[in-house]
């Protein structure tokens, strides 16, 4: 299953270790086999992980070979092999099995539109030390979950929101509105949740960060026109 949090602060303060073990710590079921966390300028990752895929390089948070682009990632890539290959025959070295190292190169190759080759289900986060820029994604369909929190100083996301609510300074409020409406359709429409302040990604749409502008995209609808084919 795994679990991703991170941090982002405007003003580039340095993230507390002391705080990502805190995000990380609230969702050890998510991944009880391994923890790992990196602290860049501004910026915090943390992840918990379930070993699935290249049980024992796999872990993350995972970087590229000059280690300008880091990544975690939750979920599962099921043409990631495929990728692999082609994106070997076009000299990327890998050094781990994993899916998760096919999408950092992935993205040094297309950027953003990385995602649009991946097929799968998925919730990750990659942040580009040169250009200091953070870019989230929810697959398809939203079978991986992705929540944030933004306000002036800083972007909180994790796969859960208690990894959001154990930031110090957001606060643990319901929202009046997500009530109502999970009281009349029982459930809450995206991208709220059922706390002020904490939405989700909405399924088939990516978020991007530079500086303190941020920008959230569909990349994907579903095309309903009939395919002619034979039986």
């Amino acid at each position: 299953m795994c679990g991703i949090t991170g941090i982002l602060f405007f003003d580039q303060r340095k993230p507390a270790v002391e705080q990502l073990e805190k995000m990380t710590g609230v969702i050890q079921h998510r991944g009880p086999d391994a923890c790992g966390f990196v602290v860049d300028n501004g910026l915090g990752l943390g992840f918990r992980r379930l070993s699935i895929i290249d049980l024992h390089e796999g872990h993350q948070p995972l970087a590229n070979e000059d280690e300008s682009i880091w990544i975690v990632f939750n979920g599962e890539i099921y043409n990631y092999k495929q990728l692999r290959e082609m994106l070997t025959q076009r000299g990327h070295r890998f050094k781990t099995q994993s899916d998760t190292e096919v999408i950092v190169h992935l993205y040094e190759e297309y950027g953003k539109d990385c995602v649009k080759h991946l097929r799968g289900m998925f919730g990750f986060a990659i942040w580009d030390r040169r250009k200091r820029e953070l870019f989230a994604v929810r697959d398809y369909f939203g079978i991986k979950p992705f929540y944030y929190h933004l306000d002036q100083e800083k972007f909180v996301f994790g796969s859960e929101i208690k990894s959001i609510l154990a930031v110090e300074g957001i606060r643990r409020e319901v929202s009046a509105e997500s009530l109502l409406n999970f009281l009349t359709f029982q459930y809450v429409p995206e991208p709220h949740t059922m706390f002020k302040g904490i939405n989700k990604l909405p399924p088939a749409h990516w978020l991007h960060i530079a500086g303190n502008q941020v920008k959230i995209e569909r990349y994907w609808s579903p095309d309903f026109q009939p395919v002619d084919r034979p039986f």
